[in-house]
């Protein structure tokens, strides 16, 4: 249980939002409704307030931002907080599955062909909105979520022909490195790119203490999940999905 409230926290780090709140317990994020997961309600820490007493007070905050009210519901508290929104008529939706794996396990070799920098350049977000098929809004907010993070950071891209065509970024905190939006150029999967690029960071986040490598991936994404365990990312730590306010 420690290691996936810590897993939490550093996944929270990694992807921020642009606008939070921290009430009784639970994280309230807030990112213009771009990404379930940088607008939903989070259980923060193992004394977060049960459903029942703030849920009224959450559903006005997404309110007064014009959004829909989310509650993202891990796995190993899933029975406290399912019920009172089940009883309020929430449905669920996106599985996810987080995974982990000890940094020793892992291949975590440089890569001459990959490119790291601390921070996203217009190339490399261009590219992956472009992969990620982007609107005008998303890549705004991508953007801006992604020149948020706070905690060290590396952002990874591989070049076929002066082209880039496959991304991810790394951040590392409480000695694990987190990886987010890996992704290929569509025209260049099966091709090994991907392992490239997330060995890569592997090996940036061992230089930087991190002990313990974690992502989340959609559950039913078999392909990426095969990759990853493939890599050394083993242990389904656990998974979560969402709660959604049932629209009037």
């Amino acid at each position: 249980m420690a290691l996936a409230w810590r897993v939490e926290a550093v996944c929270f780090n990694a992807f921020p939002s642009l606008k939070q709140v921290i009430l009784d317990g639970w994280l309230l994020r807030f990112s213009k409704g771009v990404s379930r997961r940088a607008n939903s309600a989070n259980p923060l820490h193992a004394d977060y307030a049960a459903p029942e007493s703030v849920i009224g007070q959450i559903e006005a905050l997404y309110r007064g931002q014009g959004q829909p009210t989310i509650f993202r519901v891990p796995s190993f508290i899933e029975a406290a907080i399912d019920q009172p929104l089940i009883a309020r008529g929430y449905r669920s939706e996106g599985e996810t599955c987080v995974l982990y794996g000890a940094m020793d396990a892992v291949d975590g070799a440089a890569d001459p062909g990959v490119e790291l920098s601390a921070a996203p350049n217009a190339e490399w977000l261009a590219a992956m909105a472009a992969f990620q098929a982007h609107t005008d809004v998303q890549r705004r907010v991508y953007r801006d979520i992604v020149q948020a993070v706070a905690v060290p950071a590396a952002c990874a891209g591989l070049r076929i022909d002066g082209e880039l065509v496959a991304l991810a970024y790394g951040t590392v905190g409480d000695g694990l490195l987190c990886y987010e939006s890996v992704i290929t150029d569509p025209k260049q999967r099966r091709q090994g790119l991907a392992w490239r690029v997330v060995a890569s960071l592997a090996a940036w986040g061992r230089g930087r203490g991190a002990r313990g490598v974690c992502l989340q991936v959609e559950a039913g994404n078999a392909a990426a999940r095969a990759l990853y365990e493939r890599f050394g990312l083993t242990t389904e730590l656990y998974r979560y999905h969402y709660r959604r306010q049932p629209s009037d």
